[in-house]
């Protein structure tokens, strides 16, 4: 048994996060509405993906995650083996032995799958998403939700340091999520984490997430491109006015969706996340329900959502069925208390430096 105090919040962290992106495999792309018909409610139970689902289309199975969540567990892995010192030439590494070995990379979406396809050939990255002969690049292009999605281990290896862990966080978002607001919106989920690791209090995560996200916009000046469209800290604010007034867990997911939205988009989906984790106030089976419920992209904004609030809940305070069920289709694959112990011990040196 484990002394290190940072274990259990990191394989909580781990296991929710997979766990809200098996609830969501099911529900991506449908809508609310169809989503409560189904359910009788909030998606609170593992299902089958029906074909017309990412998951489905790529013959996910009942409880397994997704490319979301694989790609985590991949850079928590790229990150023991860096001993919590990834530089860029590791994360390219990493990202093209995920996208070369796991099962679930043909999921992958549209940013890393032109970055991966490039990388391979060995083309200049410089015309990846290029319109026509120009030098500009299509406005989605980087400005997905990729990099925020896997993120989260860049926080957990840093508990308490919101600095350190947006550092880290920028590392994996390039070359592949070179925006400004793609590297703003993984900061966020990379700061939140690194607090939850430490805090009980749902609205200090939600305070590192906004600041995690400040900090992203300053790394990002050095390093991003700047795309027109909707910028992350704006619509993070929009969203957690939405997630302050709701009374109402169907209302509030139409009015989140009507204002902010769930796509793909680094600036809908992870404001999105941060929202429904501060409606929740944190609680893990609320937290990765409501977000498997909100529409769109649901398996990434419940993987991100999770594993904020599986790192500040702990183990024993996951849903105990779920986790089980969760743990027995997925722990062969990725071993999760070997790499939570890997994580923790990085951890642990590191909050001695905070």
């Amino acid at each position: 048994m484990t002394t290190n105090r940072y274990h259990d919040p990191i394989l909580a962290a781990l296991a929710l996060a997979g766990i809200g992106d098996a609830l969501g495999a099911p529900t991506e792309l449908w809508g609310i509405d169809e989503i409560f018909a189904r359910y009788g409610g909030l998606a609170d139970r593992f299902e089958e993906p029906t074909p017309d689902t990412f998951a489905g289309a790529n013959h996910g199975k009942h409880g397994e995650v997704t490319d979301d969540a694989s790609q985590m567990y991949y850079l928590a892995r790229a990150l023991v083996k860096a001993d919590g010192r990834l530089d860029d030439k590791g994360w390219v590494a990493c990202l093209l032995d995920w996208a070369d070995t796991s099962p679930k990379a043909s999921f992958m979406g549209p940013t890393t799958a032109a970055i991966v396809a490039a990388l391979r050939e060995g083309r200049s990255l410089d015309g990846v998403g290029v319109v026509g002969t120009s030098k500009r690049k299509l406005p989605t292009m980087g400005n997905t939700n990729g990099a925020a999605m896997r993120v989260a281990p860049a926080g957990l290896i840093h508990p308490g340091n919101i600095t350190a862990a947006c550092q880290q966080a920028l590392v994996t978002c390039l070359p592949s999520h070179d925006t400004d607001v793609a590297i703003a919106a993984a900061s966020a989920i990379a700061a939140g984490t690194a607090i939850a690791v430490v805090e009980s209090d749902a609205d200090a995560v939600v305070r590192a997430c906004r600041e995690g996200g400040m900090v992203g916009e300053r790394l990002a000046a050095d390093h991003a491109r700047v795309p027109p469209g909707p910028r992350f800290l704006t619509r993070l604010d929009m969203a957690l006015e939405i997630a302050a007034r709701a009374s109402d867990d169907r209302r509030f997911l139409v009015d989140l969706e009507s204002a902010i939205g769930a796509s793909m988009l680094a600036s809908e989906s992870v404001p999105t996340a941060i929202a429904i984790f501060a409606y929740a106030k944190g609680d893990p089976l609320r937290t990765v329900a409501l977000s498997a419920t909100a529409g769109n992209d649901t398996d990434t904004v419940a993987t991100m959502a999770g594993a904020m609030a599986g790192a500040m809940a702990g183990t024993a305070k996951l849903p105990q069925a779920l986790y089980r069920e969760f743990m027995a289709v997925n722990d062969a694959e990725f071993q999760f208390d070997t790499l939570a112990a890997g994580l923790a011990a990085i951890a642990l040196r590191n909050s001695h430096h905070v």
